[in-house]
């Protein structure tokens, strides 16, 4: 067995958990995989069935491989020379796919980060990179919405970040009260984008779509 991260993290903590267990093999978890298809109520040896728990633990690395990475890491590099440019950055309608941790369901949305920075700015990329390293884990969206927003400000030390997240949960749109057409929508301001009403409200704009409502004032 190899050794992994278990338990749940800390709200301000986004590199380490609070426990750290023997990490199930290959072979464990695809028997695991068999197990559940046979509390389903299926053959897990049949043709169309065979090769599922291999599949299902290949496709868990994938939506899950947030675990194998550091996200402070990401934005180590950053840039100085920047013609003393100190206005707002904003990378707006980030692609987001996560996993709720209740029911290991996918939550499918999008992501907006804005920072002021205070001398130093990380390329654009590395924050659409932290947004999905921190989502292929299992999340509940407040607790994501905070570790994208404290990791901006924890590392670059700007004067201020904003974050929300608008997303879609499948644990309550395809079972339990099915309600498909709803997304709920989390914000974690820091700095000057909470201290100062202007700031904030530049922000909100900036993000709101074309013929969507606005998120406030």
């Amino acid at each position: 067995m190899d050794t992994a991260v278990f338990g749940s993290q800390p709200e301000n903590s986004v590199r380490s958990a609070s426990t750290t267990r023997p990490r199930p093999s290959r072979s464990e978890a695809e028997a695991a995989v068999r197990t559940l298809i046979e509390w389903a109520g299926d053959d897990p040896d049949r043709e169309g069935l065979a090769g599922t728990p291999e599949r299902v633990v290949r496709a868990y690395e994938e939506f899950f491989a947030g675990y194998r990475e550091d996200p402070v890491a990401l934005l180590a590099t950053t840039f100085e020379q920047t013609a003393a440019y100190d206005e707002m950055i904003v990378l707006r309608d980030i692609r987001l796919e996560s996993h709720c941790e209740h029911h290991i369901v996918p939550i499918l949305g999008k992501a907006h980060i804005g920072y002021l920075p205070a001398g130093r700015v990380v390329g654009i990329s590395k924050l659409a990179r932290l947004v999905e390293v921190l989502a292929k884990r299992m999340q509940i969206q407040e607790a994501l919405t905070s570790q994208i927003a404290d990791t901006v400000q924890d590392v670059l030390k700007p004067r201020g970040v904003g974050v929300v997240i608008e997303a879609a949960h499948q644990c309550m749109t395809t079972r339990g009260i099915r309600k498909p057409g709803v997304s709920m929508v989390t914000s974690r301001m820091l700095g000057s984008f909470r201290d100062d009403p202007a700031t904030r409200r530049e922000f909100l704009a900036m993000i709101e779509s074309p013929g969507s409502g606005t998120y406030g004032a």
